[in-house]
């Protein structure tokens, strides 16, 4: 029975060294001079602190100082006469005469019949008895008997079940990818800048017509030109990227649900049924006959005629014929050449040279240092239960 235990404990550790690698199989066993003790090895993940240096960009702004020329208009004032003629008017003056007609007013008197007939009201007063019903309010108390309901407050106290969740740490093992990378030169064309079209004086240049082949004169003279500055050619350096796999240990925590017993305080309300005297007045309206005098006025209608007479101014109209010396004033133009001052403002453009600041961004490297854990195997020797020896017993 003991050499079959051992049979089997051998094949077992035979097949552990054979599956791990970085063991030999002269780790087996280790047995001593008297009997065989026999050894268990695991697996233990140690964990080594290393440093690194990496370089990362740093973008800085730095100006620079340029020279430039644009064109600033400068205005200028010219005297010049100018001549124009004004049309200036010649008045003269001559009676002539006109005879004209003219109502003249005269006025009489004569009298109109305004006689009316006007209606007077004259009022009567007699009496009349009237009967009308009041009704008088009469109060009466009684009492009478209410039931109402009373909810009356009661505190139990329950054990009511609460599930909480707790977080448990767990570490993982997570490859994540690290930028390794470094600095390369890159060109960059920065393309020439164009200007306005300005008005310049161009020479005589001999061109050849690119449809005949022949060749051609410009004459000299004013031309619209557009200057372009030429290309920029810069060196940037630029981060190359160089992703690298590293096995980093993540330590998450995982939910777990607990459930605890909490005591609670619950009231509720108990009804309970009370009655009282309510007293309760009575309003009841009771008919009593009353007589009153009452006075009626009653009016009657009486015509009298009023005469009356009104004067009338009338006036008519009587025609007189009239004469009278009207002066008339005749208007004549006459023409008259004069001059007059006249300031004009012209406007050039002259250069003007500036300095301005021009921002540009320079990368630098700077360099960083971390620290990072490197996980490593190591193979640990524990002792098993000792196994006694089969020569001895």
């Amino acid at each position: 029975m003991v050499d079959k235990a051992m049979n089997l404990l051998r094949i077992t550790l035979a097949v552990i060294f054979a599956t791990t690698p970085g063991v030999s199989s002269a780790q087996e066993v280790s047995p001593c001079a008297t009997c065989t003790q026999a050894y268990r090895l695991e697996c233990q993940t140690i964990y080594e602190e290393r440093q690194a240096t990496c370089y990362r960009p740093v973008t800085e702004t730095v100006y620079e100082t340029r020279k430039v020329t644009r064109q600033v208009p400068v205005t200028e004032t010219k005297q010049m006469e100018r001549h124009f003629t004004v049309m200036r008017p010649v008045t003269e003056t001559s009676m002539r005469e006109e005879r004209y007609c003219v109502q003249r007013q005269v006025f009489e008197t004569q009298y109109r019949d305004e006689s009316y007939d006007q209606v007077r009201n004259v009022v009567e007063t007699s009496y009349r008895d009237e009967c009308f019903t009041v009704q008088r309010p009469v109060v009466e108390t009684s009492e009478r008997t209410e039931f109402f309901t009373v909810q009356r407050p009661v505190c139990e106290t329950v054990m009511r079940p609460v599930t909480r969740t707790v977080m448990s740490p767990v570490t993982t093992m997570q490859q994540q990818v690290v930028d390794q990378g470094a600095l390369v030169n890159q060109v960059t064309v920065t393309p020439g800048s164009r200007s306005w079209p300005r008005l310049t004086w161009m020479s005589r240049q001999t061109t050849v017509d690119p449809v005949t082949g022949m060749a051609q004169t410009v004459r000299p003279g004013l031309a619209w030109v557009q200057n372009e500055t030429p290309p920029q050619q810069q060196v940037q350096q630029v981060w190359k990227p160089n992703p690298v796999v590293v096995q980093t240990p993540v330590t998450s925590f995982m939910p777990q649900q607990v459930v605890e017993q909490v005591p609670t305080q619950v009231t509720r309300m108990v009804a309970e049924q009370h009655s009282r005297k309510v007293p309760v007045q009575t309003v009841r309206m009771v008919s009593e006959q009353q007589t009153r005098r009452v006075p009626v006025q009653t009016t009657r209608q009486v015509v009298e005629r009023i005469e009356r007479k009104v004067p009338v101014q009338v006036c008519r109209m009587v025609t007189e014929q009239k004469v009278r010396q009207v002066p008339v004033t005749t208007c004549r133009m006459v023409a008259e050449k004069r001059i007059e001052p006249v300031e004009i403002k012209v406007c050039r453009l002259v250069d003007q040279t500036e300095e301005i600041q021009v921002p540009r961004t320079v990368t630098r490297m700077e360099p960083v240092t971390y620290t990072y854990r490197v996980p490593r195997t190591v193979m640990v020797r524990k002792p098993v239960e000792e196994v006694g020896c089969p020569t001895c017993g």
